[in-house]
């Protein structure tokens, strides 16, 4: 027997808002998140921008002691739990808490961590070194955090698939919940690498825009002068239950999740596999676990990166599966807003699928002013569209090959 799986609740801290509906006005309203770097100096970056969490204070959701326990990444995770378990009105009780899972994705973990304590070990030497420094840098601290904090003590680890990271966890929590191992996930992704080595190292690999004397007009999904990625930061949490369990306590359900996909493109550790045929087979399973043909997907989340290769091969993958319907269904690309907020990037992007099935409206690729004949869908460009929206397709892919595709319905 396989069970339905829904969502009750939804939690965000993110580049353009602290909770999960400040995040969804903005990125309705094309409002963007990218600005100057503030975490570190990065006068001597050639990237010199980034789409970080503004006003953030962890202490508002947990205890100081706390907070100066964890990580950022691992604070945010925190954050966003709290929010999605208190929308979700869900009560972990000690009867049920081996039958709830905790599945938090994250890419790398605590890098802020570990690059503070490396310079501690130069400067101070070995002995001065934390005593939190492995539980605040290792990738699986979030998801072990949140069990600590509620009591939680089902299957929980941490999928670390680079940029699909946040998207995997959803889709494993999505499984444990339908093949009936658990009644119940906290799940999503959570990550906080606006570092040096971050910043450094990924502009490095040559897939980041450097516009610094105009961040908010960049990143480009699409659009033909795009000049790559601006990366992000935050956390977005889901909690997901069976059907069974959430009507039997009365809970309020926001959508369905029906299918998940997850490829690896075998090709290239970070150059997406040439015609986007990886993205296309997990786009592929997922429609075919959910039973629903290509012309019943009303929204897609793209993974839209704004990297050249990336667009290029996504809107391919898009049409390999889509067929002639590729040119009527809207495409549309968050990080223009939120920037690439790698592991968690595919959570926040779920959430962004549930909102717009609730409040029927696409949110729009901004910054978009000049078409690319190879990348020719309706990208929903600059300003958001109200429309109907029962299915909702969301894909993230990341580095090492990993697709991951998710598809939300409108609960009936």
């Amino acid at each position: 027997m396989t069970h339905r799986v829904v969502v009750t609740g939804i939690g965000a801290v993110s580049p353009v808002g602290l909770d999960a509906e400040s995040s969804w006005r903005a990125i309705v309203a094309g409002q963007s998140g990218v600005g100057p770097i503030t975490l570190f100096d990065a006068r001597d970056f050639l990237v010199q921008i980034a789409a970080e969490v503004k006003g953030y204070d962890p202490t508002l959701s947990m205890e100081p002691k706390e907070a100066r326990r964890r990580d950022r990444f691992e604070q945010m995770a925190t954050t966003a739990a709290k929010e999605a378990i208190a929308q979700s009105g869900l009560v972990i009780t000690e009867e049920e808490s081996d039958s709830i899972a905790v599945i938090v994705g994250s890419a790398i973990g605590g890098v802020t961590t570990f690059e503070n304590q490396v310079r501690t070990l130069v400067s101070e030497g070995p002995r001065r070194i934390s005593p939190f420094a492995i539980p605040m840098l290792m990738p699986n601290g979030a998801p072990g955090i949140i069990a600590i904090d509620y009591g939680i003590r089902g299957p929980n680890y941490s999928p670390a698939s680079a940029c699909a990271s946040g998207a995997d966890a959803i889709g494993q929590a999505f499984e444990l919940i339908r093949r009936g191992d658990v009644v119940a996930a906290i799940t999503g992704g959570t990550e906080a690498t606006i570092t040096p080595v971050g910043i450094g190292g990924f502009d490095r690999t040559g897939a980041m825009s450097r516009r610094n004397d105009k961040p908010q007009s960049t990143p480009q999904p699409f659009d033909r002068n795009r000049d790559g990625l601006v990366m992000g930061e935050g956390a977005a949490i889901l909690v997901l239950e069976s059907l069974e369990h959430a009507r039997a306590r009365g809970a309020v359900i926001l959508a369905e999740v029906v299918g998940y996909g997850a490829t690896a493109d075998a090709t290239h550790v970070t150059a997406p596999a040439e015609g986007g045929i990886g993205g296309a087979k997990a786009m592929a399973k997922a429609l075919a676990q959910a039973r629903l043909r290509p012309e019943q997907v009303d929204y897609i989340n793209a993974h839209g990166t704004a990297t050249l290769l990336n667009d290029k091969y996504e809107t391919m993958a898009i049409k390999r599966v889509f067929g002639e319907y590729a040119y009527k269904v809207p495409v549309s690309s968050t990080k223009s807003m939120t920037g690439h907020m790698m592991g968690a990037t595919g959570a926040l992007e779920a959430m962004f699928c549930i909102q717009a099935i609730r409040d029927g409206v696409v949110p729009p690729t901004i910054n978009y002013e000049t078409p690319d004949p190879e990348c020719d869908l309706d990208y929903v460009p600059n300003e958001a569209r109200r429309c109907h929206v029962d299915v909702a397709l969301s894909n993230a892919f990341g580095f090492g090959g990993h697709n991951a595709t998710l598809v939300f319905k409108r609960f009936e």
